[in-house]
């Protein structure tokens, strides 16, 4: 059994990178490009990985180790996210809110990794990620209690295993709300359109990768793999949301589950390839309504 949880952990560890590449075929096929390979990003990993980083003289060990710290963080946070309605390598009672707080610590490091560099650009693009996590964040720690309150369980791997398909019987709306919140907030964590534009280099619009324009080498190989299983990540729960577990087998369900998950990746590409990314001043707003979502979702486990 453990065997299976280590291939499934394997696999979504070797897997993520392709995400990005589907996403950039996705829009370069709306756009009549043909677009960069699938496997750029594996690409660029490697790459990066043989260079040394490069540090100003005016850094603090805290700019060294936060993509380090960044990496093992989100690293871990797979560690307890179901593959296909299948358990984790970890799984505990309680370990929803490590979950979270896992998320929060690879935040806050390459956040004031930014302000480290003392570069009033980077801090910008810190403080919009500061500004609009304190509207992501309670939207995703309510929309995950909403579900752990109409499963009954505060594990993920209960969640997201075995307590769907009753969810949806019993908590039809809620659960609608949920995976709209939950699709929104995937949007603005993975810094994708219409929140953010990852392929931008306009001061202006500029959220993530402002923050990480001083990384170079080794480090922002990291970062890049980091944002990659993130993407994994938040993927993982809205496509757990919306199929629940399924009953073909371990090998097919595996390989539908990563069919879903090309799928979602394939949905962003189109997302990002028919909307235009929203003026600053709104993106506050769009992240309000996944709030919103999430506490109606609360509110209809109460009754």
């Amino acid at each position: 059994m453990v065997k299976k949880e280590i291939i499934q952990f394997a696999l979504s560890l070797i897997i993520s990178p392709l995400l990005f590449g589907v996403i950039n075929r996705t829009k370069a096929f709306f756009a009549g490009r043909r677009g960069a390979p699938l496997l750029q990003l594996y690409y660029d990993l490697f790459k990066l990985l043989r260079k040394s980083a490069v540090y100003s003289d005016t850094i603090t060990p805290v700019f060294v180790f936060a993509p380090i710290i960044s990496l093992g963080a989100v690293i871990t946070s797979l560690l307890i996210v179901p593959f296909a309605g299948y358990r984790p390598l970890v799984s505990f009672e309680g370990d929803l809110v490590l979950f979270i707080y896992l998320l929060a610590l690879a935040r806050f490091f390459i956040v004031i990794a930014a302000l480290d560099t003392g570069s009033s650009f980077e801090g910008m693009g810190a403080s919009r990620e500061a500004q609009f996590a304190v509207f992501a964040e309670p939207a995703f720690f309510l929309s995950l209690v909403a579900l752990s309150r109409a499963a009954g369980q505060m594990s993920v791997s209960g969640i997201f295993s075995s307590s769907v398909t009753s969810m949806w019987s019993s908590y039809g709306p809620m659960v609608f709300l949920v995976l709209g919140s939950l699709f929104i907030v995937f949007l603005a964590e993975n810094s994708r359109i219409p929140v953010d534009d990852p392929n931008t280099h306009l001061e202006l619009t500029m959220i993530h990768e402002v923050m990480v324009l001083d990384h170079s080498g080794v480090d922002l190989a990291f970062l890049f793999y980091s944002a990659a299983i993130k993407f994994w990540l938040f993927g993982s729960l809205i496509i757990g949301v919306f199929f629940g577990p399924r009953n073909f087998g371990w090998g097919i369900d595996c390989i539908i589950f990563i069919v879903s998950m090309m799928v979602l990746a394939c949905i962003t590409g189109i997302v990002e390839s028919i909307f235009a990314r929203l003026r600053l001043l709104k993106v506050p707003h769009f992240l309000i309504v996944a709030l919103a979502l999430s506490v109606v979702a609360v509110i209809l486990t109460l009754r």
